[in-house]
């Protein structure tokens, strides 16, 4: 017997849930604020470029007349446009059943973000490492409630150097340092994991990736943006992996959904293991009391 493919009408009904999407103007993002939208949740779309962001809303109320959506600004390179956009959730909204880390940038030329960190690591990582600690406390107060970091299987080629995130001492190597940020990300999400512990009033942290979708994302590359046309699959099945973590009942603290097929490439989501490297809970406490130290960001 064929298993069945898990896909948008496994989704439970999303009723009264608010979640915040960052990165939704486009690719990966864009589609699980369409989704999430039909299954009746309340989506925040959490964007640097509120023009687009209401270009994407737009479409999706032409299709779907009662989606509910709550337009906010976001820069995640910014430690002052994340404080500014948390503190305005957290005065708006009582509860936050889920906030999906989608947002992300790929092998881009090298600059800095506002603060001084390499632009990769700082938007990817360090600015949702930021906004989760911001809006912890908000998702502690709500039931149930959900985080959805979206890494990569790019993560299998990172290997950070946490004496040079920032790439100041070495040569630039800018698919190495997304890489880096998708093996952050793994990092990020078992040791906040880790530190919630059992306590069911806490909420669970789960990871995905969304295979070889093709996105904007690939912009800055040649090759990657003429592969996808090979080996890109549609974004609505790339999208899954974070719509499954982020509504799957069954789903729990670690769990790591993606494309299962071809190395990862492809494939509707299941769970799935990162590699052994994202499990080195040495890297990921250095990584974590760096993050602190850089964003001033407490968790405790």
């Amino acid at each position: 017997m064929k298993k069945e493919n898990w896909n948008e009408s496994n989704i439970p009904d999303q009723s009264g849930k608010i979640i915040i999407v960052t990165g939704p103007t486009s690719g990966l993002g864009e589609e699980t604020a369409r989704v999430l939208s039909r299954k009746n949740a309340t989506v925040i779309m959490a964007a640097r470029n509120i023009k687009k962001a209401e270009s994407v809303a737009n479409k999706i109320h032409a299709e779907n007349k009662n989606a509910k959506i709550d337009i906010e600004e976001l820069d995640l390179s910014s430690l002052e446009s994340i404080s500014n956009f948390s503190q305005s959730i957290v005065k708006k909204y009582k509860t936050l059943d889920c906030l999906i880390n989608n947002a992300g940038i790929m092998a881009c030329p090298y600059s800095k973000t506002k603060d001084g960190f390499e632009i990769q690591m700082g938007t990817n990582h360090l600015g949702h490492f930021a906004l989760t600690g911001q809006l912890m406390s908000l998702l502690k107060k709500t039931p149930n409630s959900r985080v959805v970091n979206v890494s990569s299987i790019a993560h299998t080629s990172g290997n950070i150097d946490l004496d040079d995130l920032n790439w100041e001492k070495r040569k630039y190597r800018t698919w190495r340092a997304y890489s880096d940020t998708k093996l952050a990300n793994l990092y990020f999400t078992y040791q906040l994991s880790s530190k919630l512990g059992e306590d069911k009033g806490n909420p669970i942290i789960l990871a995905s990736h969304p295979g070889w979708t093709a996105t904007d994302l690939q912009r800055y590359s040649g090759v990657a943006n003429f592969m996808n046309i090979f080996l890109g699959q549609k974004v609505k099945v790339g999208a899954l992996g974070g719509i499954r973590a982020a509504t799957d009942p069954t789903a729990k603290s670690n769990d790591y959904f993606g494309s299962p097929s071809m190395g990862g490439m492809k494939g509707y989501p299941v769970l799935v293991k990162s590699n052994e490297l994202s499990y080195n809970t040495d890297n990921a406490k250095k990584l974590w009391k760096l993050s602190e130290e850089l964003t001033g960001v407490s968790y405790d």
